[in-house]
């Protein structure tokens, strides 16, 4: 992150960059983000946390499979539900079927 910072970018492209960090490491790294884009930057993260994209995201796309099923500011994506639960329904997965983990081959 820093090495990505040092030059002064406008946009910071960063997959799953909470993964495998502590907790005190990831209310820095949080703090640092949102002064990035309190400074004019803009963040593209992706994450397959949704309490965390929730956290730090003001504008949202869901993707599965390619395609880009829903996309837009967060509270419109979110439709009154959690990221979460939108996620899921978005993607027409059933959650607790009583399928186990058949859904995984399809």
């Amino acid at each position: 992150m820093a090495i990505a910072l040092l030059h002064g970018p406008r946009l910071l492209v960063l997959d799953e960059p909470f993964e495998a960090v502590d907790p005190v490491s990831a209310a820095t790294l949080k703090r640092i983000l949102n002064r990035f884009v309190a400074g004019g930057g803009s963040v593209l993260l992706s994450s397959h946390v949704m309490a965390l994209v929730e956290q730090l995201c003001d504008t949202v796309a869901v993707l599965a499979k390619g395609a880009v099923l829903a996309e837009g500011p967060l509270d419109v994506v979110r439709g009154g539900r959690s990221l979460e639960e939108a996620f899921v329904d978005l993607v027409g997965v059933e959650v607790g079927g009583g399928e186990g983990l058949s859904w995984l081959a399809s």
